[in-house]
């Protein structure tokens, strides 16, 4: 199994988190993006939309999209599942996670910052007024999805972590990242240090990896 991944990728860190819950060791292969890696024609030929993270599984198939590869992962590994077996707690894992996946991240990504500074011509300024405007949204609702819960538990949904852990605590390493405040959201705060104390988030950490540059 190869995993291609970025240390400072938000959706190969999600990925990393899964692993080391599962017990998962990939061979990794290092994309870097700041240098425009994901561009080589090699890696496109494996990922045509040139974006992380990309999986070769023990066959030889390739699966993109983190959340994709989350399921696969926890279909062909079902030892610690990231997924309830409850329907309905299930279906609001899914959606914590689509909520920073599909609608937050996205708009952080490097090609989009690239994007509004380079074609648009924003300066430093305008670009960071846009990653707190949506940042700090998405956190909000994030905070909002945990407040609504029937029971309040240690991590997102339950008393070990899950999908919508994996997907949170990236989401609030970029957060710190960007200097987007969010110590006033106390139901995230609460779940990212339960996460922070376990040894499968802190090897996942960016620092942690061996790409990793200061």
């Amino acid at each position: 199994m190869e995993f291609y991944g970025y240390f400072r990728s938000s959706s190969s860190y999600r990925c990393r988190i899964a692993f080391n819950l599962k017990g998962v060791e990939p061979h990794f292969r290092p994309v870097h993006l700041k240098n425009g890696a994901q561009h080589d024609p090699a890696f496109k030929a494996l990922n045509p939309q040139g974006l992380l993270p990309a999986l070769v599984t023990d066959e030889g198939d390739v699966l993109i999209q983190s959340l994709a590869i989350l399921e696969w992962l926890d279909e062909t590994h079902p030892n610690t599942p990231i997924l309830s077996k409850n329907p309905v707690t299930r279906a609001k894992e899914r959606g914590f996670a689509q909520v920073i996946a599909c609608e937050v991240h996205p708009l952080q990504n490097l090609r989009v910052l690239k994007y509004l500074t380079g074609d648009l011509g924003l300066d430093e300024a305008a670009k960071d007024a846009w990653l707190a405007r949506w940042l700090r949204d998405g956190l909000e609702a994030c905070e909002g999805l945990l407040a609504q819960r029937d029971e309040q538990s240690e991590f997102c949904f339950g008393d070990t972590p899950g999908l919508a852990d994996i997907c949170l605590v990236p989401q609030v390493f970029s957060a710190e990242r960007f200097g987007i405040p969010y110590a006033d959201l106390p139901h995230i705060s609460a779940v990212y240090a339960a996460c922070q104390s376990l040894s499968a988030f802190d090897k996942a950490a960016p620092k942690n990896q061996p790409d990793f540059e200061a």
